[in-house]
């Protein structure tokens, strides 16, 4: 039972038992089923006893009676998430006061009642990252005295169902396995349980075509394939999971595929300890679904959109997975572009939503906007070799393009001397690359100075002063930053 938990939800489990005598015999059934969980270092081992005694308890027993400081280093260890510990079996001790967030599952086979009980009941339904909830599993029947136990707490003040039977957990996971199903009504992915890692991600880019061609079907997927892992992984081991649990991977992998960004990294933490099932024997997180892979394609270097990948997104025969997968690929240049031209980011980023917001509102289909995404990505490159053409490296194109918006300035001033300016603004920004911009407001403020200097000593229209100073100080400390940055 605690297996097929962790196989759903890392996560580790108590047993209470209602005698010393009894922790022992568990203890030794248990790694008679599970040897390599055993260790007599306190240091290593997967499962250990933790109660008192003295000298004159039997001799099988003194293996597992320790002082207060080898107790509190073994507590130590079952508070790590990542330590191998999972397991712990103890009569009276850690049953109050002691927080283990991590801990999901308590098997009870001691009679224990009112707050005593309730306060039992609370150390496994610590909030800890995506843990939906903790499952306590009752040998006893002690369902009466809960009842009891929770009449004091409401009387008390208390709000709120503090457990719900599992039952209500699998009547939910039935329910949103259904309302998933719904949505891939139409799409065949009975052979997802039986296929191969590779027939997988070739499943993904129809599955995930189906859904994006519904209204809000994104929205719709990610929100129920949440609920439904929740409640799955409260219901697991019922055997309507374990029944279902090919389906829930499928439905998990496609809502992973959908919601991952293609400059997004997934952090190791949230991957070790999100929700997972296992699928015919294999993982299916986030680590392992990419993007492009998932949609037939190879993985583009982002900082260059060449056209013949943009041809091969062009050709797809999933129409809305190529949107998809364009609008992503752009706004992941735009972010890392914003980093060092805030103006052209800006003007950008407006452009792509444009698009997009025409075609959620079903103005446009999906073939036109593909076109006018296909010729954002080819602006974008051409914006980036203007610089080369005009004789202007990166940065001194940023601080161009920020002067540059505005159109009076451009025929008052012309080309030539606008970028003379921003050659000599990022002279004197580079001067302050060390500026810390949420405490050095003093040195803001000569910046400010230096830059409107600046502008007055070139002509710059004066009624445009003000706001080109904004613009140009948004852009200096977006370079500050990444000067900074390599720096360090």
């Amino acid at each position: 039972h605690f297996e097929k938990r962790c196989e759903a939800m890392e996560g580790k489990a108590l047993i209470v038992s209602m005698s010393r005598r009894i922790c022992v015999e568990l203890y030794r059934e248990i790694v008679a089923l599970r040897p390599e969980w055993h260790s007599d270092d306190d240091a290593t081992g997967a499962i250990k006893i933790v109660m008192t005694g003295s000298a004159t308890d039997p001799l099988e027993w003194q293996p597992h009676i320790r002082n207060k400081n080898r107790r509190e280093a073994i507590a130590e260890r079952f508070k790590k998430p990542d330590d191998p510990l999972r397991l712990v079996i103890v009569r009276d001790m850690w049953l109050t006061g002691f927080d283990v967030p991590c801990l999901h599952t308590m098997y009870i086979d001691k009679y224990m009642h009112a707050h005593g009980l309730m306060q039992a009941i609370a150390r496994v339904n610590r909030v800890f990252r995506d843990k939906p909830g903790g499952l306590v599993v009752d040998y006893l029947g002690i369902a009466q005295e809960l009842k009891k136990a929770l009449s004091t707490y409401t009387e008390g003040g208390g709000e709120g169902d503090l457990t719900r039977p599992q039952h209500e957990a699998v009547e939910l996971m039935l329910r949103k396995h259904e309302e998933c199903c719904e949505l891939f009504a139409g799409f065949d992915w009975s052979g997802w349980s039986t296929a191969t890692s590779a027939a997988r991600v070739e499943l993904l880019p129809g599955a995930q075509e189906h859904i994006l061609a519904q209204q809000e079907g994104r929205e719709k997927l990610s929100s129920t394939v949440a609920e439904l892992s929740h409640a799955f992984a409260l219901a697991v081991p019922h055997e309507e999971a374990i029944r279902i649990r090919d389906d829930v991977g499928f439905f998990q992998a496609v809502k992973s595929v959908l919601a991952k960004t293609p400059t997004q990294q997934v952090r190791p933490v949230d991957t070790e300890h999100s929700i997972r099932q296992i699928v015919s024997n294999a993982i299916v997180s986030e680590d392992v679904v990419d993007i492009f892979a998932a949609a037939g394609l190879t993985k583009p270097d982002l900082s260059i959109l060449s056209d013949e990948f943009l041809a091969e997104i062009q050709s797809m025969p999933q129409r809305n997975l190529a949107v998809e997968l364009l609008q992503k690929l752009l706004r992941g240049e735009i972010r890392t572009r914003s980093k060092r031209n805030v103006v052209q980011a800006r003007k950008f980023s407006e452009l792509i939503e444009a698009s997009l917001r025409r075609y959620q509102n079903r103005a446009v289909e999906a073939a036109q906007v593909i076109e006018e995404l296909i010729a954002l990505a080819k602006d974008l490159q051409q914006a980036l070799r203007r610089g080369e053409e005009m004789g202007l490296n990166e940065d001194e194109l940023a601080f161009y393009d920020a002067l540059e918006a505005s159109d009076s300035a451009v025929q008052v001033l012309g080309d030539g001397c606008l970028r003379k300016i921003a050659r000599e603004l990022v002279e004197n920004v580079r001067k302050n690359a060390s500026i810390d911009w949420t405490e050095r407001e003093n040195i803001r403020a000569k910046l400010r100075v230096i830059v409107k200097r600046i502008l007055r000593k070139y002509g710059y229209p004066p009624d445009k002063q003000e706001a080109a100073t904004r613009t140009v100080l948004e852009q200096a400390e977006a370079l500050s930053e990444g000067w900074a940055a390599r720096a360090a």
